[in-house]
């Protein structure tokens, strides 16, 4: 309050999406997440200092299980992010531990994500001769096709280029292929669970791509223009649940090297208030 007159208290987009992001996140499960990762890295662990204090956190790159670092470095296999470590597990652990099905979530992104949840981070064109070949997907794909729930997130909704009708390579593995569904390829994990964007939040009820909630800025619209599929609309179709403040605050002390913004454009200027 500023005398009698109330003062808004504003967050910006990126703080709204890790809140989102880590309300996907259940108590007591273990929960992973890939490389360069910076909003999943925050948004576990702003689920472990609020709603799940109990889950088990493995970080990506470094294997550290629930580590306490001190901020959120700009790359993923920094040592920092060992700081605390009950363990760091060696790389094959991690897999075995994936192949068990003792990895209950795991975060993974792409630069193109169809409506079944494939996502494709290997190259943008068809092979053998793509346009771009892209880094990979660095084990994900055998961690996804294993691992019993995934959210699937990206910050490049709006360019019309990221959800499309069909990933020109399927690095990661949704709910269904051009080779058959999950079942049928003998996989054990349950696939994509929740898809967040920088627009709007889609679920899988029946393996496909549906729209559950909305940003406070964000119309139909806006999601069916910048969408490359069609998608179901959830019949109670909402806007996302405003964060706390305490929640927002977190995600600022938890990152207060800003390292989270570095995954959005010019969609930083979205901001909204309390």
């Amino acid at each position: 309050m500023d005398g009698d007159v109330p003062v808004s208290y504003r967050f910006g987009l990126d703080e709204l999406f890790v809140v989102e992001l880590a309300r996907t996140v259940r108590d007591a499960e273990a929960v992973f997440h890939g490389f360069g990762s910076p909003c999943a890295t925050v948004a576990m662990h702003l689920a472990k200092r609020t709603h799940a204090p109990n889950a088990l956190l493995i970080e990506g790159a470094t294997y550290a299980v629930n580590p306490s670092p001190a901020f959120i470095p700009p790359t993923s296999n920094d040592h920092s992010l060992k700081r605390g470590a009950a363990y760091s597990m060696r790389f094959e652990e991690a897999f075995d531990m994936s192949v068990r099905g003792d990895v209950d979530h795991m975060f993974l992104s792409g630069l193109q994500i169809d409506s079944y949840g494939n996502t494709n981070v290997t190259a943008v064109g068809r092979m053998p001769a793509p346009k771009v070949k892209l880094g990979g997907g660095g084990g994900g794909c055998n961690m996804s096709a294993t691992i019993k729930r995934l959210t699937l997130w990206t910050t490049n909704h709006r360019s019309g280029r990221c959800l499309v009708e069909k990933c020109d390579f399927i690095t990661d593995i949704g709910h269904l292929t051009p080779e058959g569904t999950r079942s049928e390829l003998g996989y054990t994990g349950g696939g994509p669970e929740v898809l967040v964007t920088e627009l709007a939040v889609f679920d899988y009820p029946e393996g496909r791509a549906r729209l559950r909630r909305l940003f406070p800025d964000v119309t139909l619209g806006d999601v069916t223009a910048a969408t490359g599929f069609e998608f179901a609309v959830a019949p109670d179709l909402a806007t996302v649940d405003t964060p706390s403040r305490h929640q927002i605050e977190l995600v600022r002390a938890i990152d207060p090297l800003n390292v989270r913004r570095r995954e959005f454009g010019p969609e930083l200027e979205r901001t909204f208030s309390l």
